[in-house]
């Protein structure tokens, strides 16, 4: 029972600010949605209007393809470049620790400064990106979708595939050396090694780190305005800038409530199937 208690206790401070920081904002957000505003003050009960209005909404819809896509790419790229990354660390050290700290500079940066830092690389004249592309005589022109969308994609493996790295690295350094040592024994080749001990044993990792990818790229926002205002066109235009323009640039609350509601929603379905994906690894590692 004490422990219990104390359990609660130690548990109380990070459950208050949860739920000022969180269930308090998210309860206004549904208020505003089932709710028509007049002057930021005046409310009228229209019951699901808005979230019909959303989910009828081509934009909504494509935004939400866009969103899904980009984060369907930045998994592509970054997971198994960073388990690429991972295995060729040393495994102990100088240079490890080295490598370790180099690899943790781009986790540190504010996404907002990484938006304007690759803002100032791919901008014509002073970009060094730009300067590349033209040396060659390849160009680099940010009207172009696939450019601009190569850009993000590269801006986001610069900043979090050094996530995956180091995850991958600690779950590489959690393997028994027992393991390697049998698998020499009987004649494994680095493949077999890599597909019958190491990636097994980086499951839970991997399930862990795809989440974390996963759900920070769905929600992209800063780098992505700054570097591409949603353009060229609405090519761009993730979730999160669809939303943003609804609720604060044209200011419909109902609307962008019922949307933000929606996308909360779709965080939590996501998040809960990872869930129950990660607690029967973590079980079996145990």
């Amino acid at each position: 029972m004490r422990d219990r208690v104390t359990i609660l206790a130690l548990l109380l401070p990070a459950l208050l600010v949860m739920f000022v920081s969180g269930v308090i904002p998210a309860s206004f957000v549904a208020f505003y949605s089932l709710h028509d505003t007049f002057a930021g003050n005046s409310f009228v009960w229209v019951g699901p209007q808005w979230y019909l209005s959303v989910l009828s909404s081509s934009e909504f819809w494509w935004a939400l393809a866009r969103s899904f896509s980009f984060s369907a790419l930045v998994l592509l790229i970054e997971v198994p470049l960073g388990i690429f990354i991972a295995l060729r660390m040393p495994a102990s050290g100088p240079w490890a620790t080295v490598l370790i700290v180099l690899l943790a500079i781009p986790l540190l940066a504010p996404q907002i400064v990484v938006g304007y830092l690759f803002k100032v690389l791919t901008s014509p004249g002073i970009g060094l990106l730009h300067a590349l592309f033209d040396a060659v005589g390849l160009g680099y022109d940010m009207n172009n979708p696939v450019v601009v969308w190569a850009s993000l994609l590269l801006m986001d493996a610069w900043h979090w595939t050094s996530l995956v790295v180091l995850l991958c690295y600690a779950g590489l350094r959690a393997i028994p050396q027992a393991y390697y040592q049998a698998a020499r024994i009987d004649g494994a080749g680095p493949w077999a090694i890599f597909r019958h001990i190491q990636l097994p044993r980086l499951r839970l990792v991997l399930l862990i780190a795809i989440l974390l990818r996963l759900m920070d790229s769905f929600m992209i926002y800063a780098e992505a305005y700054v570097v591409t205002r949603g353009g060229p066109g609405v090519s761009t235009t993730f979730l999160s800038h669809e939303l943003i323009q609804t609720a604060t640039i044209q200011f419909d609350l109902g609307e962008g409530g019922a949307m933000s509601i929606l996308y909360l929603l779709i965080i939590a379905v996501i998040s809960w199937a990872f869930f129950t994906l990660i607690v029967p690894q973590r079980d079996q590692a145990a």
